[in-house]
């Protein structure tokens, strides 16, 4: 066969697995694996999974997952997210539709001193979902809001997303938190804005709250305060450039530990935890990226990436309209793939295609990430829907897909706003050191 043949075989291969469940990273490498075996040799296949393993794991690139990681796990056993759902609720849930814009405005909050999705939209269902219940939010509203909202986990630095995608296309990872700011905040408007409306139509699906005196709003700053010091640490240090990406999330970690040290809000099983996830989590995101790396020389080798790009450089079309198609198979893939698995799978392939086309490599990123947050809302796999399903056992999982819909609509708004004002993402970036 062809190496092109045994490419296409490799991929299909690979999608088709992915249904069983098996660990997406452990699949990458051994596709990788016996592919690039059979078209060089065994010999050869052994030192690459020796060598791609190793340099994956001794990254130092790479150490600012954990670090960030770490950062999330000690703020959420610290009780960090909770006062800032508290703080939020405070000045706004007295509003029609209150408690679900406190929702999203402190989940936009965590993901600032989180960076992943998941983690973001387990800790906020959470701490919100029992508060909207208790004033009569209908499930369908309360869930919607929450799996949507803790899509900004992966927009909204930190970001381990960006960090991998970093990584892989050699950006800077300072300048990419930084271009995630600007639409991260656009979509948490967006977001807000959709619930305005949403509620406005539709009053009876979130009642207003009760009304917090001006010395209950004084107090709950506090739990915002956190934060605020914690954001205005590390991004502030990394936008003037005191610090590295690894120096920032090293600094997250130690100035996270302190505050909750300081407040007396982490036990010791808490902070014991807070290790173990960080150690369980950072350990997949290892595994899936040194297997992507392994995949990636396999399909390296095949030339197809080159040939997708020559091909598609290659249409009759206008550079946004070949955007589009790459946006479309992001959106289409995200159904069914993980977030950073698709991520790690196809950026070897577009990524060549985008810079032909001339586009900006830290725009590329934010878009991929923008469209990426669609799929983790989207079914079959959805796995910010399956998370919140799984902290509110009594709403079926249709209820939750159904209730993700209009957030839908304000992921796709950004995601196209994007593509005619690119300066969104590249605003910032353009002004760091």
């Amino acid at each position: 066969m062809s190496p092109t043949v045994t490419g296409l075989i490799g991929v299909a291969a690979l999608f088709l697995l992915i249904f069983s469940r098996m660990p997406v990273g452990f699949l990458m490498a051994a596709i990788g694996f016996v592919g690039f075996g059979y078209l060089v040799s065994f010999d050869a296949s052994l030192n690459l999974i020796a060598k791609d393993v190793f340099s994956v794991f001794g990254s130092y690139n790479l150490t600012v997952i954990p670090l960030f990681v770490l950062m999330g796990q000690i703020a959420y056993h610290a009780g960090i997210s909770s006062r800032l759902f508290d703080a939020a609720y405070k000045f706004i849930g007295h509003l029609p539709g209150g408690l679900a814009i406190a929702t999203i405005g402190a989940c936009a909050g965590f993901a600032a001193i989180c960076g992943s999705t998941n983690a973001t939209a387990a800790t906020m269902a959470a701490a919100t979902l029992p508060e909207m219940k208790r004033y009569n939010y209908k499930p369908g509203l309360a869930t919607g809001v929450v799996a949507a909202g803790g899509s900004l986990g992966i927009l909204i630095p930190p970001s381990v997303i960006f960090i991998v995608y970093g990584v892989m296309t050699e950006q800077s990872i300072g300048k990419l938190f930084v271009s995630g700011l600007l639409p991260g905040l656009l979509l948490t408007l967006l977001f807000t804005l959709t619930i305005v409306i949403w509620v406005h139509f539709k009053p009876d699906l979130a009642p207003r709250g009760p009304r917090a005196t001006f010395k209950q709003r004084l107090a709950s700053l506090s739990g915002l305060m956190e934060t605020l010091i914690l954001f205005a640490l590390v991004m502030g240090g990394l936008f003037v450039g005191f610090f590295t990406p690894t120096e920032a999330g090293a600094i997250g970690a130690f100035g996270t530990l302190m505050l909750a040290v300081i407040r007396r809000n982490l036990s010791w099983n808490g902070f014991v935890t807070s290790l173990f996830e960080t150690t369980r989590i950072s350990c997949m995101i290892l595994v899936i990226v040194a297997g992507a790396t392994i995949f990636g020389h396999f399909l390296a080798i095949t030339r197809i990436p080159f040939d997708i790009a020559t091909w598609i450089s290659g249409f009759e079309l206008p550079s946004y309209a070949i955007m589009f198609l790459i946006i479309l198979v992001y959106l289409l893939g995200g159904c069914f793939i993980d977030s950073l698995a698709l991520i790690m799978l196809t950026v070897p392939i577009f990524y060549p295609v985008v810079i032909h086309l001339g586009y900006d490599p830290l725009w590329f990123g934010v878009v991929i990430v923008l469209v990426t947050q669609i799929g983790v809302i989207t079914p079959p796999v959805g796995i910010n829907v399956y998370v919140v399903s799984g902290v509110a056992r009594d709403v079926p999982l249709h209820v939750i897909f159904k209730g993700v819909i209009p957030m839908l609509i304000a992921l796709i708004v950004a995601t196209l706003l994007l593509i005619p004002f690119p300066q969104i993402a590249l605003f910032l970036p353009g002004l760091m050191k």
